[in-house]
């Protein structure tokens, strides 16, 4: 088989192309999540904080370098709110993703349950045991 044919055939699968869906609206939906932290709960965050925007919260380690009006070297700093955001961003898309979830296994039926087979008849040889077993104790009774 060919390498394109065998493309081909994996490429036309239908997990794949699921898959692939399931990636682009994902992405997109990533966007939505963000822009919504972004545009709608940082700024009254930031409203309650006095006016300071959440995403430029930074703790500065070491300052810039500064020759005039010329940065030499940058600021180091660890970037807290950009991280608050972050994290604020995965909660959201970790909470629909639940509720998608939680949905989807509602939908799913639960399968019939099977009734349980009945036993194998006893074999010959069973049930001959089992009529010596109880005529020995009629006989000790």
């Amino acid at each position: 088989m060919s390498m394109l044919s065998e493309f081909k055939e994996f490429a036309s699968r239908g997990n794949v192309v699921d898959l692939a869906v399931g990636v682009v609206i994902g992405g997109a939906f990533g966007k939505i999540v963000t822009s919504f932290v972004n545009d709608v709960i940082m700024p009254p965050i930031g409203l309650l904080t006095a006016g300071v925007d959440i995403k430029d919260v930074k703790l500065t380690i070491a300052g810039a370098i500064l020759e005039g009006d010329k940065v030499v070297k940058e600021a180091v700093s660890i970037n807290i709110g950009s991280f608050l955001n972050t994290i604020i961003d995965f909660i959201i898309i970790a909470f629909a993703i639940f509720i998608v979830v939680k949905a989807i296994n509602k939908l799913k039926r639960p399968a019939p349950e099977a009734a349980p087979a009945e036993p194998p008849p006893p074999s010959a040889e069973e049930t001959l045991l089992t009529e010596i077993r109880d005529l020995l104790r009629k006989q000790s009774s």
